[in-house]
């Protein structure tokens, strides 16, 4: 397995925080994930392992390549537009690096 680069695990850390956000609030949950949850959090992940950009990619949502299925695209655009403006109460730092992230340009598949 190859070494991660810091841009994919912190991008991983974004969304598992955005996803433990929504699911506490829509699905009563309390540190744990529910099931559904957990299973668009795994295919999150295995989405950014997956990613052609990797460090050179701009946030999920203004990539050019929308490698998500739809019904996944549906439920992230659901628990972004929950947690996102959540974020800079629960997790600043990564609230303000992700915004600045989402202001690259993004890449295109050559």
């Amino acid at each position: 397995m190859s070494k991660q680069h810091p841009r994919i695990m912190r991008e991983k850390r974004t969304i598992d925080a955005m996803v433990h956000i929504y699911c506490r609030v829509h699905h009563q949950t309390s540190g744990d994930l529910c099931p559904g949850c957990t299973e668009f959090l795994s295919y999150a992940f295995m989405r950014l392992d997956k990613c052609p950009f990797q460090e050179e990619k701009s946030t999920c949502g203004k990539c050019l390549v929308h490698c998500y299925q739809p019904q996944m695209r549906e439920k992230a655009k659901e628990v972004m537009r929950y947690s996102g403006p959540r974020m800079l109460w629960h997790s600043p730092g990564l609230a303000l690096r992700h915004a600045f992230d989402g202001r690259r340009k993004p890449q295109t598949l050559e």
